[in-house]
């Protein structure tokens, strides 16, 4: 029981993860991240890293405690981090989080402002009360970290409206992953001069997906298993109190067996043996988990908007090919999802971009609609076999009726590995390979 740990107990625990006597491993950097905590650092508000589980918040955090140690001059004394998941921890709540601040200062004696990291915050029930009261009081300049996105929606954002600030970790984009591999992409040249590896990289890329520890692992498969199982059982059926679990791995199964593809909670839940209702909320979890994703199909009418079915994508590529039932990969429907999780990393930059597809009465269909503000100013389709005529023609043909619909002279064909400029009925089509425009995105 929690009275029972003492806080010497308590400062054993914080020793583990915390630099004050040795140097933690950091990993490799992920620059993206850590130059928006860097820019956010002045500010007073909560900073809150959120994203999938595996996604690298943890080593962020400690990437970005080891920068105010190192270039900041920070007293290392003065940082405090806290993992939530530490399996030590016997019971989770509020009088926890006082007692370990009390152990702490009590510890380190720590001079002038303190840096308090908490990572997986999510565990403790009502954390958020006590957050926001450590913030009015001034205890100390606090950055926080969860796996689900109730933590903006929900709980944070009741109690700390306008004054957190978050920032959303994804897996490694491809300029990330090959990084990870050695292989810094670095200018065009530096990339037409490794095109060969590269590509090799891309197939790896889109077959195992990008969580750090999968590309930098050996047994891919094995730990892509033990995150389904993580999500699963922590960020869904403990946090929801789902006792239907066969039910919600059988959905993840099936969404993840049909990424890139429309679907319906009706058909859904109909193909389950669930109702609507129950496949609705399941996928709203889902969602929250940062598992999947569901884009819409754009309409001017928010009940088309609503009524149509939606398209999912996964949170990475490695996650449904081990997850869902596929007997040969689909390149196809994993390069449209990785262009997916592409303009879903752009979004969580741009506030104001929102991502739709587009589908005609006729039943044409482009699969990405990019809209900010009140314009549309970009839409892509996804064609991997651009060499195929046939294919090739029908692809295009959609995406320029959906050019001329929406009156846009931005159409691009993101391909297997065919480039080329082409003006089809007076507009002009871009074709780019995947692995070009992932690493142009970055």
């Amino acid at each position: 029981m929690l009275e029972l740990m003492d806080k010497n107990e308590l400062v054993k625990i914080l020793d583990d993860w915390n630099f004050w006597n040795k140097k933690l491993d950091t990993g490799i950097a992920r620059k993206i991240y850590l130059d928006k905590l860097k820019k956010a650092l002045p500010s007073e508000q909560v900073k809150v890293i959120i994203g999938a589980r595996r996604s690298g918040k943890s080593y962020i955090m400690r990437q970005f405690a080891w920068h105010l140690i190192e270039k900041e001059n920070v007293n290392k004394d003065n940082i405090l981090m806290v993992n939530f998941e530490d399996p030590r921890f016997a019971e989770l709540d509020t009088k926890l989080l006082d007692r370990l601040f009390e152990a702490y200062l009590e510890h380190r004696s720590p001079r002038g402002k303190i840096y308090l990291f908490l990572d997986e915050i999510q565990e403790v029930p009502r954390w958020e009360k006590w957050v926001r009261a450590a913030q009015e009081l001034k205890k100390a300049d606090m950055i926080i970290s969860g796996s689900n996105a109730k933590l903006l929606s929900g709980e944070l954002a009741t109690v700390l409206t306008g004054r957190h600030l978050d920032i959303t970790v994804m897996p490694l984009s491809l300029r990330e992953f090959l990084d990870f591999k050695g292989l810094g992409a670095g200018n065009a040249a530096e990339i037409i001069k490794n095109e060969i590896r590269i590509n090799s990289l891309l197939e790896e890329f889109m077959r195992f997906g990008s969580f750090p520890l999968v590309v930098l692992g050996q047994e891919r498969e094995k730990i892509l298993l033990s995150y389904f199982d993580d999500v699963v059982n922590r960020d869904l059926v403990r946090r929801y109190k789902i006792r239907k679990t066969e039910e919600i791995k059988k959905l993840i199964k099936f969404y993840m067996s049909n990424i890139s593809s429309p679907v319906t909670f009706t058909s859904s839940g109909k193909f389950l043996g669930i109702s609507a209702q129950s496949a609705e909320r399941f996928s709203a979890y889902l969602e929250a988990s940062y598992l999947t994703f569901f884009v819409k199909r754009f309409s001017f009418k928010f009940k088309e908007q609503e009524k149509s079915p939606r398209k999912v994508y996964a949170i990475d590529t490695g996650l449904a090919n081990i997850a869902g039932f596929q007997f040969s990969p689909n390149r196809g429907k994993l390069a449209e999802n990785a262009v997916f999780l592409e303009l879903k990393r752009k979004a969580h930059s741009n506030p104001r971009m929102e991502i739709y597809y587009w589908k005609s009465l006729a039943g044409e269909e482009v699969d990405f609609v990019i809209k900010e503000d009140a314009s549309i100013n970009q839409l892509i389709q996804v064609c991997w076999d651009a060499r195929n005529a046939q294919t090739k023609n029908r692809e295009t043909k959609s995406l320029v009726k959906a050019m001329a619909e929406f009156e846009s002279d931005n159409g691009i064909i993101i391909t297997g590995n065919y480039k080329n400029e082409e003006i089809v009925n007076g507009k002009k089509i871009k074709y780019i390979p995947l692995g070009e425009w992932l690493l142009a995105s970055c």
